[in-house]
């Protein structure tokens, strides 16, 4: 049994009252949803709240999900829909976290990873809603371009035109700060 098989079962039970089910479908897709959500918010803190209010809008929704589409579809433009909420609300931007690991041999190649990635992720955070989400999807969560039109719920012309522009306006931006693309 597949995947989306899978998904259909826990949905119908948790339909029909099985909140058991539910936790299967976030035991899923928890930490994938949470990964794209602190690329868009980009801060761990605000990443898991929005994470759990993703959660708990899709719960209270499932209702109006639509079985022709792929539950992880769903889920994530429920997730991206939040972290624009969320954003929006907020209206100010946090570079991403630097706690991932990195390690490069010595201390100045390190600083000098360490401001790069800071660039690319304030430059990332600047972009407008559109064209972060699909870099995001593309890029960090390595959807498809169908994919990724099935969370957005757009064409895949308009998500390979957004992803186009959103690469242009991090190219700019990183050579607006000195740093070749």
């Amino acid at each position: 049994m597949d995947e989306e098989e899978l998904d259909r079962i826990a949905i119908e039970r948790c339909r029909k009252g099985d909140l058991e089910a539910f936790g299967t479908l976030i035991d899923r897709y928890e930490r994938p949803v949470f990964n794209a959500i602190l690329h868009m918010v980009g801060n761990p803190e605000d990443a898991r709240e929005v994470c759990q209010q993703a959660f708990m809008k899709a719960f209270e929704h499932l209702d109006s999900y639509d079985a022709k589409r792929k539950f992880f579809s769903w889920i994530y433009r429920v997730a991206i829909n939040e972290s624009i909420n969320h954003m929006k609300a907020r209206r100010t931007y946090e570079p991403l976290s630097e706690a991932l690991p990195y390690p490069l041999p010595n201390p100045a190649e390190q600083y000098e990873g360490a401001e790069k990635r800071r660039h690319l992720q304030t430059a990332i955070l600047h972009l407008d809603e559109n064209y972060r989400s699909v870099l995001i999807l593309r890029h960090f969560v390595h959807l498809s371009y169908r994919e990724i039109a099935d969370v957005l719920n757009v064409s895949e012309a308009t998500v390979k035109s957004r992803l186009f522009t959103a690469r242009q306006l991090l190219r700019q931006a990183l050579e607006a700060n000195g740093h070749v693309a």
